[in-house]
């Protein structure tokens, strides 16, 4: 990393934090015109964020760009302007009787400047949505979105420029050693969405500087099926689950557990359902490519091996030739797969579904309790069995999805995020506004207070109020 660009992104900082002790708690109308403008941005540039973000993938559906991306950030926006005075106000909060008549409040203060690095996936809404958080809260914000979607950012870089103050909001355009010192800058707070494996690398780097962090990460997500399932929606849902973005997202099913009765007719409903979702794929707008050649490698490299080993792969779309320059993959179902095979061993995102079979409950709940806690977990069955209880209170997940996939990610009124391996911190509705906020505790102790008496020197009337204290707590 040169030393300039480091100092560039000093002066940057700098610039902000000044910015910031000038007017370190901006007004409710400060706040919602800081959001306002960034939703007049979005909607601006949306339909050219959809060109952008397709061309970086090479082919990216712009019916899922419109919905899972604009559709949902504009859904955020509107929420947060709606809420924002509720969430600003300076709540009273119950005080002890000894401590009357004083009187505690609790404010929410912003945090001063704060980072965000976005991934490639969704390169907007994921990019975006901790910033609506952020600037809800009352901060500046510096973002680093992904050097894989490089016209993306450009174009996300050229639009804020257009609609904020660089010591409002700017866009840091790099590669992933830009994105390193970013990390290593002193935020006062650093948001980070991406893998496991470079969420640990963000953390180390912002704990050198004791930064507060919010990880939103990822791992392998189960759908686990009971046997009360309606099998045709519960295939239908888990091709859809799996083929949005070409299975490139955070919370996509990973694999499915399945009675092992079920799991060979599942596996291939889901094939045939892929099918009928996407009749086609190498000329087909609704099916993406994979982000580059290096993941598009790596997702083949893993069908290789699994073949290799003995698995089988069910490929509705086999018969179709795809150009591997396209890098668009055939979704596929993968049976018999086994423990040491990559796709078992890591996160798959992309098109590729291994169906597990299991004897028990018991097997199935052991098996999710063995892996890193996922980011998501999805159940598919009767919702009043015991058996959904159960594996409710005795799985861990970032959050659920009940009969269908990713859903549960939407809910601005539900915090969003991880737990343990799959991230930490959480954001979304007034979960975001508080993950930028210092909730600051206040302690209004009146001139005529009880507290007097508990002042030296001390003697007998110290120890009767401290007896009656202990009486009374």
């Amino acid at each position: 990393m040169k030393s300039d660009c480091i100092e560039h992104l000093h002066l940057h900082l700098q610039s902000q934090r000044a910015a910031y002790l000038r007017e370190p708690f901006p007004g409710l109308e400060q706040r919602l015109d800081r959001l306002r403008r960034l939703g007049e941005l979005v909607a601006e540039h949306g339909e050219a964020f959809v060109d952008r973000i397709s061309a970086d993938f090479g082919q990216r559906s712009a019916h899922e760009t419109r919905l899972y991306e604009l559709a949902v950030l504009d859904a955020t926006l509107r929420h947060a302007v709606k809420h924002l005075p509720q969430w600003m106000r300076t709540q009273r909060i119950k005080t002890a009787l000894h401590f009357l008549p004083g009187s505690n409040r609790l404010m929410p203060q912003p945090l001063g400047v704060v980072g965000v690095i976005a991934p490639w996936n969704y390169p907007v809404l994921l990019a975006l949505a901790p910033v609506v958080a952020a600037l809800a809260a009352g901060n500046r914000v510096m973002l680093k979105p992904s050097e894989l979607t490089p016209r993306t950012s450009q174009l996300l870089a050229r639009a804020v420029a257009q609609y904020f103050a660089p010591d409002e909001f700017t866009v840091i355009i790099g590669d992933a050693r830009t994105a390193q010192a970013f990390a290593g800058l002193r935020f006062d707070h650093l948001f980070f969405t991406g893998s496991t494996a470079i969420g640990s690398q963000v953390a180390q780097q912002a704990a050198a500087n004791l930064t507060p962090v919010t990880l939103e990460l990822g791992g392998k997500s189960p759908a686990l099926v009971h046997d009360s399932t309606d099998l045709p929606l519960t295939a239908e849902r888990l091709a859809h689950g799996k083929l949005m973005n070409a299975g490139q997202t955070c919370v996509a099913p990973d694999y499915v557990l399945a009675p092992k009765s079920l799991a060979k007719p599942l596996a291939e409903a889901i094939a045939a359902a892929m099918k009928r979702l996407y009749p086609t794929l190498a000329h087909n707008p609704d099916y993406s490519s994979i982000v580059s050649p290096r993941h598009y490698a790596r997702l083949q490299g893993m069908l290789v091996e699994a073949k290799a080993m003995g698995a089988q792969l069910l490929q509705p779309h086999k018969a179709e030739k795809l150009d591997p320059l396209a890098r668009k993959l055939h979704p596929t179902v993968v049976l018999k797969s086994k423990p040491e095979m990559q796709l078992r061993r890591e996160e798959i995102f992309g098109p590729i579904l291994p169906v597990l079979p299991y004897d028990s409950l018991d097997a199935a709940i052991d098996h999710i309790q063995r892996e890193e806690r996922p980011l998501a977990l999805y159940w598919f069955g009767d919702t009043r069995h015991a058996d959904c209880q159960r594996v409710l209170r005795e799985t861990h997940a970032g959050g659920v999805t009940l009969n269908d996939c990713i859903w549960h990610l939407g809910q601005e009124e539900q915090p969003f995020g991880g737990i343990g391996a799959s991230g930490q911190g959480s954001y979304h509705g007034e979960w975001g506004f508080r993950t930028f906020s210092k909730d600051k505790p206040i302690f209004h102790n009146p001139p005529l207070a009880a507290t007097k008496l508990l002042q030296p020197p001390y003697g007998a009337l110290f120890d009767g109020m401290l007896a009656l204290l202990r009486r009374i707590a």
